[in-house]
């Protein structure tokens, strides 16, 4: 079994297009040797594309060859359906398809390609070729038209009247020409684009256990870079069912990258430090620049490049703009936020697709629902908040968090 992968925007890269396609190509392995140990054979490079060889599955002659033959192609066909799920995941993969290697010649493309239509009902369709080699004898035109031809032909003989539709087709056939070997098949598994992970460098993204950071988290990956999670607890004030939340969120997002750390800060002192010293409308001010202080402290000792939060303007009192310029003072950091300009309906349609929605949307916890003021501040003064900080020793409240910090790998 062979599968062909297309990507896209790594194309554009041009000189650097030999490192995007070698780390594409690890994180290929690196995925098959953690989901399917033993089941991929290679991976080769062409132009624009990828070839991958899955390993040929043993028969189990207890049973005689006819059964056996039977059972493997069962067994196959499940685990390819595994395969389609993993591959579908992987950043930088445009769009990828499981095919069947073919003699180069144009009798071999003609038989091909009916074998891969004949059992499939449709009214139109159109056969696309594709070639790396160019020193094929026919032009991808000549090989489109010959083997449409045979199969409307061989459709003819069946009673049907097929049409051929080069827009919009009910089937489509694609022939794929290699240096010296050819591939058919009939359908383009869309992939999720992006580019591979660990290309971008790595962040730290501040995760909650509500729906917006699990997105941000993964419009973050989707990029090329690698994150990891800090998260911000009250326990024991709180339930550790909220922590359990929190690392299944971000292992529902491992998926898109092979392993992640979660660094579980405890933050209820903080809190207590801040209801006593500061203004009672800027306690959700201060929770938040206090989050930032210390995520920014460990992204330094750490190496990370940036931050990445869930932030959305105008979505929740903390968010207005003024706020957040109020909380991005704290840092010197650079902080992405990717759902900045998304409505909440927006941000639940993603998080349904990349399935942490029902993780998200299960009651929890939050540390910073405790001590909220009844009025809180929606637009902050700079000035007001600096000169409210003052009141905090914030060097040694960073210093004690970072030193409680528990790091879960996961």
């Amino acid at each position: 079994m062979y599968i062909i992968i297309h990507y896209n925007e790594i194309a554009l890269k041009k000189g650097n297009r030999d490192y995007f396609e070698k780390k594409l190509i690890k994180n290929i392995k690196e995925r098959f040797d953690k989901d399917f140990p033993e089941k991929l054979e290679r991976i080769k490079r062409f132009p624009g594309r990828f070839l991958l060889k899955l390993k040929k599955e043993n028969l189990n002659k207890e049973n005689g060859a006819e059964n056996s033959n039977k059972k493997s192609m069962k067994e196959d066909l499940k685990k390819n359906d595994d395969v389609r799920k993993v591959l579908k995941n992987i950043f930088g993969i445009h769009n990828f398809s499981f095919a069947k290697e073919i003699d180069q010649n144009i009798e071999s493309f003609k038989i091909g390609a009916w074998e891969a239509m004949k059992n499939d009902k449709f009214k139109t369709f159109r056969i696309t070729t594709q070639r790396s080699n160019k020193d094929f004898s026919m032009t991808s035109e000549e090989i489109n038209r010959e083997v449409g031809d045979y199969i409307f032909k061989k459709l003819e003989e069946k009673g049907l009247k097929p049409k051929v539709n080069l827009k919009n087709p009910d089937k489509e056939c694609f022939v794929e020409i290699f240096n010296n070997t050819s591939f058919v098949y009939t359908e383009k598994i869309g992939g999720v684009g992006g580019m591979p992970v660990g290309t971008g460098g790595k962040a730290l993204a501040l995760l909650s256990g509500g729906i917006d950071s699990p997105v941000a988290s993964y419009y973050g990956i989707k990029r090329g870079v690698s994150i990891d999670f800090i998260h911000f607890h009250s326990l024991p004030y709180t339930n550790i069912a909220s922590n359990e939340k929190v690392e299944n969120l971000a292992r529902k997002l491992l998926k898109f990258q092979l392993n992640a750390k979660i660094f579980m800060v405890p933050f209820a002192e903080i809190q207590q430090k801040i209801v006593i010293n500061c203004p009672e409308k800027l306690r959700v001010i201060f929770y938040r620049r206090m989050m930032m202080k210390i995520s920014e402290e460990l992204a330094n000792k750490r190496r990370y490049k940036v931050l990445y939060t869930g932030e959305s303007v105008a979505q929740v009192a903390s968010q207005t703009l003024e706020n957040i310029v109020a909380t991005n003072d704290a840092v010197l950091m650079p902080v992405f936020r990717p759902l900045i300009g998304f409505d909440k309906l927006e941000i639940i349609e993603i998080a349904k697709k990349i399935d942490t929605y029902n993780i998200s949307i299960l009651s929890h916890e939050d540390c910073c629902t405790r001590f909220v003021p009844k009025h809180p501040e929606t637009k902050a003064k700079l000035k007001e908040v600096r000169k409210a900080e003052k009141s905090l020793d914030v060097k040694k409240i960073i210093q004690e968090a970072l030193k409680n910090t528990e790091t879960i790998n996961i």
